[in-house]
């Protein structure tokens, strides 16, 4: 312990007060406890459990003893006459000891001529200086008035208050109580509450255990983007459990929708805006891609209100993984690559693309902050950052049930061929889903009509499908084709006379025609 901080400690010792003459803060009566019940009901609880949390912790409170006897901390700068204990309130003696604190810092106090303080009105041999210390509760929970207000201005208040479950004694408590009794409210609109970090087998980490899992480690290792990816997966309101085991399923989660965006950039290189279509001549697979857009934006906005931040990153990366790269890339990358330029498909495929691209890149933002940056910057060097961006504007009326509960049919019969095809392929009777043949047996009508309404044999990415819906069961036949190959699509098709020559389509975008 340094000099100053010694004498300070004699001084702290020689000047602690007896219990009757704490400083403390009432919390009886009608006053301040009914001030701040009223004012936990008026704030919004995240997980809404907590509020019955804190509103029993206030309840049951004692009087706030905010007053403590240490060596350091922010001093009360008072002086108490030593006869009759009233505290000293004179404007110009506060004016005095704030002017010393803007020149020397809080120590001040404890270095101070306090008879200067005092000024010739007063006598230090009447009035003692208190050398207690503010309770840090109370200091922290004054963030609400000297953080908050003197940035944004007098009455402003925090959107939101983080921090973990032991704050609803502590830090969220203390500014409760601290604004209830200034400003009659509470200091917050909304209070989140997250669990703790675990070690991979559950257990609270610890030095003298050496399981302290770094998190400059895992950045180092992984990058800072799978670390934030993990914490916006979890169900951060428990504990959550971090260990390599865990951040091997973030990683590939990862990996995935970077594949997705840089599929997304590659397809879009030489896009410009003369090449859209309207909504209206697209084809139904492109519409039902809008109309998932339509409904993913409305749970995406769901979720960031309600802080589901697991739900948020879910709901993103399902879409990603199942709606684009396994169905929609899959079965337009025949019409991407072989199709020409302005063939309205091609068109309708990459118009969507684009749409996709702006909403996607901006929803991942906040969780891939620097991935979204390099995508974003990747397509757009000269637009400046992405997270300068806005959220994306979706058009509510591209949802559609109709067509989306056709499509759930469509993709319910493509799974089930998908399926059978995969045996074929793993006993390499065949190679490509593409030298499939299928015959298809359906007993549903409603599905009947949805496979009728679509090129069925596109959407499966086989070469031939004979679908007959006058069976009394679903039943699916695979055999390998009996047709050529063409030589730039690859698909096998009636018109190719012979493996490797062109296709009708391939000629003819080949030849200009």
């Amino acid at each position: 312990m340094r000099g100053s901080e010694q004498q300070r400690a004699s001084k702290a010792s020689k000047n602690i007060p007896a219990p009757d003459t704490l400083t403390t803060l009432s919390l009886e009566g009608e006053g301040l406890r009914a001030t701040a019940l009223q004012a936990i009901e008026e704030t919004r609880w995240v997980p809404a459990r907590s509020k019955n949390r804190i509103r029993s912790m206030v309840e049951g409170r004692p009087d706030w003893v905010i007053s403590r006897q240490r060596a350091w901390g922010v001093p009360i700068a008072l002086f108490v006459h030593r006869k009759s204990g009233e505290y000293l309130k004179d404007a110009v003696v506060n004016s005095r000891i704030i002017r010393a604190f803007h020149e020397g810092g809080a120590d001040a106090w404890f270095a101070a001529d306090h008879q200067a303080l005092l000024g010739n009105g007063y006598s230090l041999e009447d009035y003692e200086p208190v050398m207690d210390i503010l309770d840090v509760w109370f200091d922290s929970g004054s963030t609400h008035s000297y953080v908050v207000e003197a940035r944004y201005g007098e009455d402003v208040r925090a959107n939101l208050y983080v921090e973990g479950s032991d704050q609803h004694r502590g830090w969220f408590q203390s500014s409760l109580l601290e604004s209830a009794g200034t400003r009659g409210r509470a200091p917050y609109d909304a209070v989140l509450t997250h669990g703790f970090a675990l070690d991979g087998q559950g257990r609270k980490m610890s030095k003298s255990i050496g399981n302290v899992v770094d998190p400059l480690a895992i950045i180092r290792d992984n990058g800072a983007d799978i670390l934030r990816m993990w914490v916006a997966s979890t169900d951060y309101f428990e504990d959550v459990r971090i260990g390599k085991e865990v951040l091997a399923g973030t990683s590939d989660a990862y990996r995935k929708l970077r594949n997705t965006f840089r599929y997304l950039l590659g397809a879009l290189g030489d896009f410009r805006a003369e090449e859209r279509l309207p909504v209206s001549d697209m084809p139904e697979l492109e519409r039902w891609v809008l109309h998932r857009l339509a409904e993913l934006d409305a749970e995406l906005r769901a979720a960031a209100e309600g802080f589901e931040f697991n739900r948020y990153t879910r709901a993103i990366t399902a879409f990603a993984n199942d709606d684009l790269s396994a169905f929609f890339f899959d079965i337009r990358k025949d019409s991407l690559y072989c199709d020409a330029p302005g063939s309205p498909k091609r068109r309708a495929y990459r118009t969507v693309l684009d749409i996709v691209f702006e909403a996607l890149v901006r929803w991942v933002s906040p969780v891939l902050c620097f991935t979204a940056e390099e995508v974003w910057q990747s397509r757009y060097p000269e637009a400046g950052s992405v997270h300068l961006q806005t959220w994306p504007e979706i058009d509510a009326g591209w949802r559609d049930g109709n067509l989306a509960a056709n499509w759930e049919a469509i993709r319910a019969v493509r799974t089930r061929v998908t399926e059978a095809i995969e045996p074929l392929r793993r006993d390499k009777v065949i190679g490509s889903s593409l030298e499939a043949k299928v015959s298809l047996t359906l007993a549903e009508d409603a599905a009947a009509k949805a496979i009728d309404s679509v090129d069925f044999s596109e959407i499966c990415i086989v070469s031939e499908l004979h679908a007959s819906d006058r069976g009394d069961a679903d039943a699916i036949a695979i055999a390998r084709t009996e047709r050529d190959k063409c030589g730039r699509c690859w698909r096998y098709l009636p018109e190719v006379e012979e493996d490797g020559a062109l296709c009708a389509r391939c000629d003819g975008v080949v030849n200009g025609r």
